[in-house]
């Protein structure tokens, strides 16, 4: 196994299909850059008995000449002739692996096979067959296919109603790093960050290993965000362009359902994302959400107290959100665009807003800090309904022990300070939360600050727990 910086979850399945001893299928998808397939070839070491990526915008005869070509690469004994039609090339592959002598397993990796499933060219059919008539049978296969195209991966294998239907014996979601990863990945680059500044280039980049790996050791974060954001021909400042069309068919559905949530910080409901995209409700739409959520770009939660039909979609990739906010509308390229309206009020609203959205990505890291962990327990968000304008808390956690953590979160660049007037304001928000949920449970307040709290007489008296950032990187 190589050099993999995290990824214990994943590794845990991947060292599963390997012990099996029976045939093997896992898919592995996720966003765009997520580092798909650099774990796959980190954990085997480079080594494959076949291996294939897909080409893109390609056509059903490149293709082939491409698997040909492979083949004839990593076979001992290849076959000259070129196959016509995927059935024949399956074939060869099946000819290859049974001609391969080894104790140890057969290992396929089909990259990118949304790209090879050109216009009628029967490839997933033809791998359907590979599968159903060969390769399930043979105990030493394991066959890994891994994609970009998250609705291909989704309706095409995940959830395939033909051959393939309940075919996938390991599913592999690959979702961005958390903080305590993207430590590692930095320092790994020899990064000094301290971690306010990693908490800065995670709000804009999320923990996406291809863009942190551009993060240059000798700038600060401000310095990369703006070399990476904001400089003309940067690559964040044209990522977003190729983002969802690598990734979905009829790509502009995806990016209006994005751009609409990007405009309110809280999500909306469907029916508010019916009137803001005029699309029209239906099961297109309830593909479209699935697929995003899958591709880790949206989120759905149902607020407390609250029932499905009350489910709230919001934005939680980070660099999405940041493009739509910032880099969008950066069309001057101007030099200085980020370092120069450090701590402006239009940058603090965000990053305050870009800290809730992290808190929420960490949920099992606020509940380890908590020492609730183990107690089974629920997460949300409340807002009040009597109220116009009024109380709000992002993150509820339900717990089984009869407690409910209200969280309150709080960038600054130092201890947060409780005022008298947000001590008012916190106590309101407790007391209008009780009355209106009707809840019985007790209700503790919990601070997450990204340097905790001054010391002061509302600090003591109001807040149950105290949490730092530090909390979240662990």
């Amino acid at each position: 196994m190589g050099d993999i910086i995290g990824r214990k979850r994943e590794i845990t399945q991947l060292n599963k299909v390997v012990s099996s001893k029976n045939a093997e299928f896992a898919v592995i998808y996720g966003r765009r850059r997520v580092g798909k397939t650099y774990l796959i070839r980190e954990y085997f070491n480079q080594t494959f008995d076949f291996e294939l990526t897909g080409l893109a915008n390609a056509n059903t005869s490149q293709q082939l000449v491409n698997f040909h070509t492979a083949l004839q690469r990593q076979s001992k004994n290849p076959s000259d002739q070129l196959p016509t039609n995927w059935f024949e090339a399956f074939q060869q592959l099946i000819d290859h692996l049974i001609s391969i002598k080894t104790s140890s397993k057969r290992v396929v990796f089909l990259d990118e096979l949304p790209w090879m499933d050109t216009s009628r060219s029967d490839f997933v059919m033809a791998l359907e067959h590979f599968w159903n008539s060969w390769a399930d049978k043979q105990k030493d296969v394991v066959l890994i296919g891994c994609g970009s195209a998250a609705s291909w991966m989704i309706n095409k294998l995940v959830n395939n109603h033909g051959g393939l239907h309940n075919r996938i014996t390991e599913r592999i979601k690959l979702l961005p790093f958390d903080l305590q990863e993207t430590e590692l990945l930095l320092k790994s680059n020899n990064n000094v960050l301290d971690r306010y500044q990693i908490l800065q280039i995670y709000m804009v980049m999320g923990g996406i290993p291809f863009y942190l790996n551009k993060i240059s050791p000798d700038k600060s974060a401000a310095q990369n965000i703006e070399e990476l954001c904001f400089r003309k021909g940067a690559l964040l400042a044209s990522e977003f362009k190729n983002l969802f069309v690598s990734l979905f068919k009829n790509a502009t559905r995806h990016e209006q359902v994005v751009t609409a949530l990007s405009s309110r910080t809280l999500g909306m409901t469907r029916k508010e994302l019916v009137k803001a995209t005029k699309m029209s409700t239906g099961g297109g739409l309830t593909r479209l959400l699935f697929e995003l959520e899958e591709s880790g770009f949206i989120g759905s939660y149902i607020p407390f107290n609250k029932k499905s039909r009350d489910t709230i979609y919001q934005l939680t990739d980070f660099y999405s959100s940041f493009y739509l906010k910032f880099i969008k509308s950066n069309t001057n390229y101007d030099s200085g665009v980020w370092t120069n309206a450090i701590d402006n009020p239009t940058q603090r609203a965000w990053a305050g807003f870009a800290f809730e959205r992290v808190c929420q990505a960490h949920t099992f890291q606020i509940k380890k800090a908590l020492g609730i962990h183990g107690i089974l327990s629920s997460t949300s968000s409340w807002r009040s309904t009597k109220l116009k304008n009024g109380a709000q808390i992002d993150l509820v956690i339900d717990r089984r022990d009869q407690v409910i953590s209200l969280c309150e979160m709080k960038y600054s660049i130092s201890p947060f300070k409780i005022t008298s007037s947000y001590n008012e304001n916190l106590r309101n928000k407790v007391a209008t939360f009780k009355e209106e949920t009707k809840t019985r449970k007790a209700l503790f307040l919990t601070m997450i600050t990204t340097f905790g709290l001054h010391k002061n007489k509302y600090s003591s008296s109001l807040v149950q727990n105290d949490l730092t950032m530090d909390a979240l990187f662990d």
